[in-house]
């Protein structure tokens, strides 16, 4: 490498990027992250449910096998990150229950329970009685409910912001120590315009909108739905990443609604969820007795990076989720805000390096970026230091290959997957 060149350059600084340059750090690698607005992307919407079970599908069991494993691996990268940095990232393990407004909701919850009992999960089916003894502000009109004990929350803004502060300090490079050695880590506030490839075609670092080159080993590109934009012009690489938008709401809530549990619910086929954080903190250290914010969400539309908030999205949100929690009528509305989420042709995200040496993706992760982070960092640094993963991990990361739309035949240009009306 040129002398003063990292050994990674990570393009995008939402949680999955800073997640990989963090674990490449404490691996010993030198990293710069590359972002103009680190966090300003799909995890500053994002809500934070880490639910393998209740976002279980049917037809979806590579989605369903990576999700369980990128649940098991929140724990502890939680309580590394307390441990480096003295953050407490929101995790919430207290289970989540799930909701169906009328008969018919009811009906699809118990079909969804069946497809759980069928894969061994974690699950059953409560009584209304029972939901409201874990829940005491449900609405009059619920007709049913599920208990899934291994689905929390984490807090995606706080988990970023630790990761943030580990690497830049809030004022420049930090030294990281991690794997018996030091590594030095930078975030520079800039954006990615182009890669740099040696004759050989090797990827050898990135060209930012001042024009500076910054020199590396290995480039990680996860800068979400953009990923498929910046590498659309590299020989061999297919990324056909597009932007799903969502929009989140935030709200203050006070002694009405007091949840102790994520609520997640069906109204009239409506998905709908509601995640409680810990309290408020009122400035001065200490709690606001009864006061929480309560992240509300989240639409799905297939538009461009679109961050406008619209008042049809706000109101079907607001709809239904009062519809289970009446209380929510009593709450403050803080913050709306929509962001792009990076959706791929089959709903998996696209994990490691590819076939351009020197090249590696971490993007894609549609609506599952928060929950898939630490095992993607977990991926993408053992491929950069070509460490082996555990045998059920490597599994259940294998349907994230980075080749397999590359293909004869499939143009990203054309695909469905660049349409920004395309159904889903």
């Amino acid at each position: 490498m040129p002398d003063g060149a990292r050994d990674v350059v990570v393009v995008g600084g939402g949680i999955v990027g800073l997640a990989v340059a963090w674990r490449a750090a404490r691996a010993g690698l030198t990293v710069t992250v590359l972002d103009p607005s680190p966090g300003d992307g799909a995890t500053h919407a994002a809500a934070g449910m880490l639910a393998p079970v209740t976002e279980a599908d049917f037809g979806e069991d590579d989605a369903l096998r990576l999700h369980l494993a990128a649940a098991a691996a929140w724990p502890g990268f939680a309580d590394d990150l307390h441990a480096a940095t003295g953050a407490d990232v929101g995790l919430r393990t207290a289970g989540t229950l799930t909701l169906a407004y009328d008969a018919d909701d009811l009906a699809s919850l118990r079909r969804v329970l069946a497809l759980h009992a069928a894969h061994g999960l974690a699950s059953h089916e409560l009584t209304v009685a029972d939901a409201r003894r874990l829940e005491p502000y449900l609405g009059p009109r619920v007709a049913g409910a599920a208990w899934a004990p291994a689905d929390h929350a984490v807090d995606p803004r706080a988990t970023h912001a630790a990761l943030l502060g580990a690497l830049d300090g809030g004022a420049g490079p930090e030294t990281l120590a991690g794997a018996g050695a030091e590594a030095r880590a930078a975030v520079v506030r800039a954006s990615a315009r182009r890669l740099a490839l040696d004759p050989s075609g090797r990827v050898v670092g990135v060209h930012d909108d001042a024009g500076r080159l910054h020199a590396a080993g290995a480039v990680v590109v996860a800068a979400g739905w953009e990923s498929g934009t910046l590498l659309m012009d590299v020989p061999g690489v297919v990324v056909p990443t597009r932007p799903v938008k969502g929009q989140t709401l935030r709200l203050d809530a006070g002694p009405d609604l007091a949840l102790e549990h994520v609520v997640r619910g069906v109204v009239q086929g409506r998905p709908v969820y509601i995640v409680p954080r810990d309290p408020v903190p009122d400035g001065q250290g200490h709690d606001c007795a009864g006061h929480r914010e309560v992240v509300v969400g989240a639409t799905t539309e297939e538009n461009p990076d679109d961050r406008r908030a619209t008042a049809g999205g706000v109101f079907a949100l607001l709809r239904d989720a009062r519809a289970l929690l009446p209380g929510i009528d009593e709450a403050a509305l803080v913050d709306v805000t929509p962001r792009a989420r990076p959706a791929t042709p089959d709903n998996l995200p696209l994990v490691g390096p590819t076939a351009v040496p020197g090249l590696h993706v971490a993007t894609g992760h549609g609506r599952n970026g928060i929950l898939l982070a630490p095992l993607t960092a977990d991926a993408v640094v053992a491929g950069l230091t070509g460490t082996p993963l555990p045998a059920d991990v490597a599994a259940a990361l294998s349907p994230t290959r980075t080749d397999r739309f590359a293909e004869p035949g499939f143009d990203a240009r054309r695909s469905a997957a660049f349409s920004p009306t395309t159904p889903r």
